[in-house]
């Protein structure tokens, strides 16, 4: 991934594991009328939690460092308009 870092592993809580489980039961039936084991189901949620996860992470990082420079660019720009 960019940067030369490996992905992060990263790890849902039960909580957080059980409702991706649900999302992804509804989602099949919703969207395609099928019923998906729960092997299915935590087969898709480990391939959400080991490869997906990692990467909407580091997006977010990336997005966040970018509102962060933006906001800084910004403090410099009010701080050299008010120095006299």
């Amino acid at each position: 991934m960019g940067k030369g870092k490996e992905l992060l592993q990263i790890k849902l809580s039960d909580e957080q594991r059980e409702k991706l489980n649900a999302e992804i039961k509804a989602f099949y039936f919703d969207e395609r009328g099928e019923e998906i084991g729960i092997v299915e189901q935590m087969q898709l949620a480990e391939l959400f939690e080991m490869k997906l996860a990692p990467i909407i992470y580091n997006k977010a990082l990336d997005d966040a460092k970018a509102w962060y420079t933006r906001m800084a660019d910004n403090l410099s720009y009010d701080y050299d308009t008010l120095y006299k």
